[in-house]
């Protein structure tokens, strides 16, 4: 009966038509990631590049097919409601990055892009501590989704016409 039921299972998972996902086909073998002064989104996405694709991160934009040009990269915190009292109930955190995927020879694998992330969060006084955890795992989650939909796009991208 366990054996029926397993196979049932496994035929219904190979329906429905569900994948892990995999390494990420890259349109290009070697990218250039400019090098940031501050951990952010770039760090992420070479860690990302290096560990789930098979393209290779090299330090020299000439010798890359690819760079990768991070144009903005801002995260904003927006009060969305107060108490009575005048303290903030809850607010947003905004993450708002802006690149360019190009080669050395003017063509773009993917034109200027901007993608935009937000979270509502409550707030209360009584947890600060707490809450400043919070804040900052939640910009790490955006900042992992922020990562993700950047491969997918580059992903998506195809190589630029000589």
């Amino acid at each position: 009966m366990t054996r029926v039921l397993a196979l049932a299972l496994a035929l219904g998972l190979a329906g429905c038509g569900f994948q892990l996902r995999g390494t990420a086909e890259l349109p290009f073998k070697t990218v250039y990631l400019p090098p940031s002064g501050t951990p952010g989104v770039a760090l992420e996405l070479r860690r990302n590049i290096q560990a789930g694709t098979r393209a290779k991160v090299v330090d020299d934009p000439k010798s890359a097919e690819a760079v990768i040009e991070f144009t903005q990269e801002s995260r904003d915190r927006v009060i969305l409601s107060l108490a009575g009292s005048g303290r903030v109930r809850e607010f947003e955190l905004q993450y708002r990055v802006s690149f360019r995927v190009h080669d050395n020879k003017g063509g773009e694998f993917v034109p200027a892009n901007t993608i935009f992330l937000k979270r509502a969060i409550t707030y209360t006084d009584a947890e600060i501590l707490a809450k400043e955890r919070e804040e900052y795992q939640t910009y790490r989650s955006l900042e992992s989704e922020m990562v993700q939909q950047i491969l997918r796009r580059i992903e998506a991208a195809q190589r630029p016409r000589s």
